[in-house]
Formats: C-alpha cells, structure tokens, sequence
C-alpha cells in the first residue's frame, strides 16, 4: 500500500512539473478577508477566432470554483459569445445583476506570440576524430525539423461587484499547451488554487473524488 502511494505521489509531482502554464506574478487588495459569494460569473475577452479556447477556459475555470464550494457560471453559456456588445455600462451591469452575480471573474489573452525552432534530427557524443567525422558527415545529409512554441500571456481580474472594486489580479504564461483542453483545465486549477491561497477565497467544500 505504501508503494502505491509513493508512486502515485511521484506520478503527481511529474504531472505538475510537466504544467505548461504557471502564475508568474499575483496581487490582491489589502486588508480583505475570504468571503462567501453568490454567484461568480466567469468572463472570457478573446478573440473570437479562439473561441474554443474561451469556451474551454470559461468551463474549466467555472468547475474549479463549483468544486471548492462556489456556485459559478460562464458568460459564453449563459449569454453567449457576444455577451456584453453594444452595450453601455448600465445595461450591461444590470445584465449581469439579472442574473444574480456578485463577484466576476475575467481571463484575458494579453498577448500571444508565436516562435519558429530547429530542431535536429539526431546528436551525437564520440570520442575520437574519424567517429566524429562520419558522424557529422552523414549528420550534414540528415534533415532536422521545424517546431513552433506558442506563447500565450493573460491576466484574470476578480471583481466584487456592489462596488465594481478589484480584489485580485494575476498575470500567467503558457507555453504550447496540448490543446485547449489541456489549457483550460491548467488554467482553472492554477488561479482558484491562488485565491484560495491569497485569501481572497475559501474552500468552502472538497471535491469528491
């Protein structure tokens, strides 16, 4: 039994090392303790073409939150994916208390860059001069391979909403995520881990596993 857990441990760890997002830099108000409320809205701003990607972090993010205790929805769900256009700040306030939320949680693409590397088809490591030669001469008749990273930068921004206040913010980085699949569920763990550490929010429940 101790076995199975040692390696369950040592598969754990491996996983998380292996993230392709991490938090890079934090910042919550002062003097605020966790609270309790209603219902959170999350609120992705990308960019249409990567509307998958929205969806999935929207989702990911939102079942983080329901399984600390939190009762939480998506924008992209609950309006759809042009949820506040053409609407001034009135209107789409009172949408969002239509609904009954107090607290909005959003995720912006800040930027995205993309990054073009070679590379090799095989290394080698010989000893002597005429291994190294044969090597490196067959090595000039042997194609590598072009990759490209993509970079993706965000910011998420909680709000308690009777006062439109800012009571958190965090700036995160992912490097050439599996899919968005995989990003959305990074995403979602990473940032709810922080409130709770921050203190900004409480765990309220476990998850059942």
């Amino acid at each position: 039994m101790k076995n199975i857990k040692w390696v369950a441990a040592a598969i754990l760890i491996i996983a998380m090392s292996c993230s392709s997002s991490k938090i890079t830099s934090s910042w919550k108000a002062q003097n605020i303790t966790p609270a309790k409320f209603n219902k959170i809205l999350v609120l992705g701003l990308i960019h249409e073409k990567d509307r998958q990607m929205q969806e999935k972090l929207e989702q990911h993010l939102v079942g983080d939150l329901r399984d600390i205790g939190y009762t939480a929805i998506s924008a992209m769900q609950e309006y759809g994916p042009k949820a506040f256009e053409n609407m001034d700040e009135k209107a789409a306030l009172q949408k969002i208390k239509n609904s009954g939320v107090d607290a909005v949680i959003t995720i912006v693409l800040l930027d995205k860059t993309k990054e073009r590397r070679y590379v090799p088809g095989r290394s080698y490591a010989v000893s002597n001069f005429w291994s190294y030669y044969r090597a490196r001469y067959s090595r000039i008749y042997e194609p590598g391979y072009f990759v490209t990273d993509t970079k993706y930068f965000w910011e998420s921004n909680f709000y308690e909403m009777n006062n439109q206040t800012v009571l958190y913010s965090a700036q995160t980085k992912s490097f050439s995520p599996e899919s968005a699949e995989t990003l959305g569920h990074e995403y979602g763990m990473l940032v709810v881990k922080d409130l709770v550490k921050q203190k900004v929010l409480q765990q309220l429940s476990v998850k059942e596993e």
